[in-house]
């Protein structure tokens, strides 16, 4: 994009966040649920396909815009973001890596638009951090394929339109090399969405258990058609990878937010007689926390930078999540502490930003994921013993 029409993109979004969003957001975490009124304006500014293609309705950005936008929307509450998070990020970038030219048509426009809320189906109760062991099946059976098993904690599953389903088409392959991907509209018989989950933070961001009993599809349904067979689990990979860059940025957003909750709260606080602010041990506290958010915003720039380079499409994705998901908590912990038992109480920022970054060290693969990840990629055979 244009610099400048980025720099455009980048004031208008900022602007969207801190005077219509924060002042949403404890309404949105009481009643855990968006306002439609915030999800109509971002389908009009484009949020909803900003990694997207232009040529099919998005607005194209690079690994490295990406970055930066995400850092305007982790200023305020995470379930903005998951919100269209999935259409641009590991759903979108299922058709965008491995779909037809026909499957990118159908689909691409109308995720890119918002008109289709699109949902990721890869995780189950026992395939989680390792998603090669998935159980689910799908077996061809004359020109339809057929759908057996369960997925867990799917975003936005609620109120998707159409699933990203990963099923496992050769269960005598690899566990890598027998897993394909189909595209599930809503409402085809056999799909059944649970109870929207009741977590600990992100309220406003849904997500819930999928259920596939019999589900038929058109042979059309395979992702990337005849040559997408069996390769569903790169897909997911390439997508994983991207989605972690993503996620990354949204932490810095977060990071920097509870940064000038930290500092507003010590500069106005007062404790004998002075603001807290005065006092060195506070000032340790939102020294520590500025420097974890100016290495967290280097560590994902510089990622970013490598992947739209194409020279780092692995290790960088997962060293910038693993130290931006742990650097958020470490922040957001130090910005309870300095608001002292206000920080304790809901309604409070810092407490709210408290409980939604906790799920950053799990989701988009765990901390000690991204280890083996590093460890692996580094050491090579040495890593097998």
């Amino acid at each position: 994009m244009d610099a400048a029409d980025f720099s455009a993109v980048l004031s208008e979004v900022r602007r969207f966040v801190r005077d219509r969003v924060v002042p949403l957001e404890a309404e949105i975490d009481e009643k855990d649920e968006m306002p439609a009124d915030i999800r109509e304006a971002a389908k009009k500014m484009g949020l909803f396909g900003f990694a997207l293609p232009e040529e099919y309705g998005g607005l194209g950005l690079s690994m490295l815009e990406e970055a930066q936008l995400m850092f305007e929307l982790g200023y305020t509450t995470p379930s903005l973001r998951s919100m269209f998070g999935t259409n641009n990020g590991i759903a979108g970038h299922v058709l965008m890596v491995g779909g037809t030219e026909e499957q990118k048509a159908h689909w691409l426009p109308r995720i890119a638009s918002g008109d289709v809320l699109a949902s990721f189906a890869l995780t189950e109760p026992e395939a989680g951090s390792d998603p090669s062991t998935l159980t689910t099946k799908a077996h061809l059976d004359g020109d339809e394929w057929v759908i057996n098993g369960a997925k867990r904690y799917i975003t936005n599953a609620p109120l998707a339109d159409v699933f990203m389903v990963f099923a496992r088409t050769d269960p005598d392959a690899p566990r890598t090399r027998g897993i394909s991907t189909f595209l599930v509209p809503a409402g085809t018989p056999g799909l059944t969405v649970a109870a929207k989950d009741h977590k600990m933070g992100q309220f406003g961001a849904w997500t819930a258990d999928v259920f596939f009993d019999d589900v038929r599809v058109p042979a059309s349904a395979l992702v990337g058609g005849e040559d997408g067979l069996n390769r569903g689990f790169g897909t997911a990979m390439g997508c994983i990878a991207h989605g972690r860059v993503h996620i990354s940025a949204l932490m810095v957003g977060m990071a920097e937010r509870l940064v000038d909750e930290s500092v507003a709260y010590a500069s106005t606080r007062k404790q004998s007689g002075k603001t807290i602010g005065s006092f060195q041990l506070v000032q340790g506290l939102i020294a520590d926390s500025q420097t974890d958010y100016y290495a967290g915003r280097a560590t994902v720039l510089e990622a970013a930078r490598a992947f739209d380079a194409g020279t780092d499409t692995k290790i960088g994705p997962s060293c910038t999540k693993y130290f931006a998901s742990e650097m958020v908590w470490r922040v957001a912990d130090r910005a309870v502490q300095v608001h002292g038992g206000a920080g304790y109480m809901r309604g409070v920022a810092v407490e709210r930003f408290y409980r939604d970054a906790r799920l950053f060290r799990i989701y988009e693969g765990t901390s000690q994921i991204q280890q083996v990840i590093i460890a692996k990629a580094l050491l090579g055979e040495a890593a097998r013993g």
